[in-house]
Order: structure tokens, then sequence, then C-alpha cells
């Protein structure tokens, strides 16, 4: 079920959620300061591309914070705003449900993406 979910969601929101990190990471790796940031952006592109049969783990400390802080003035914002735009046309229908709820789902790890592990 996790493999056809996953083609699903490639489909349907997941090709674009993942070329938007990438661009992010991209970004934010044009600088010598914001490689670790942009490193954090490709492993979350990585798991919006696929997200199904996959866990977040939330955690971290004072300087995860300051990250998500920074993070969330930058490039946070306009990610969780695409994750909740793709989330409410995905919940207007019975079967996009799913796929509208693990959007929800991201659209918080695009608030706070520092201290999370993915499993």
């Amino acid at each position: 079920m996790g493999c056809l979910g996953n083609v699903l969601w490639f489909i349907f929101g997941g090709a674009v959620s993942g070329l938007s990190w990438c661009l992010a990471g991209c970004l934010w790796c044009i600088t010598i300061v914001g490689i670790p940031v942009g490193v954090q952006c490709f492993k979350i592109a990585g798991l919006t591309l696929f997200p199904f049969g996959r866990e977040v783990r939330y955690g971290g400390g004072l300087g995860s914070f300051f990250l998500n802080v920074i993070w969330l003035l930058v490039s946070g914002l306009p990610l969780a705003l695409e994750h909740l735009a793709l989330a409410a046309v995905l919940c207007v229908t019975i079967i996009g449900i799913p796929f509208g709820v693990q959007q929800f789902k991201l659209a918080k790890l695009a608030l706070m993406p520092f201290g999370t592990t993915v499993y």
C-alpha cells in the first residue's frame, strides 16, 4: 500500500512540493553559511516526494530553535502556505483527503524543520 500511495502522492502534489523544497535548498546553498540549511532542505525534499512509510520525530534544542526562527522568517512561511493551499485543494474530494492530511503534516514540518529526524 505504501508504494501505491507514494506513486499517487507523486502525481497529485508530491512533485510540486518536492521541487519547491529543492529550490529552497539550492537558494540556501548559494552562500557558504547556508549550506547546512540547504542540506536539510534536500533531506525534506526526499520526504515530500515519497512520504508514505516514513515517520517524522520532532526534537532539538536551543540551536534548533534559533535556526527555526531564522528559517521561518526567510523560507518557512512560503513553503508552509504552499502546503496549506495544496491541502485545501486535495481535501475537496473524498479520495484526496489522505493526501490533504499529509500536506498538513508537511506544512507543520515546513514551519519547524530543524531538530527533526525522519525514520
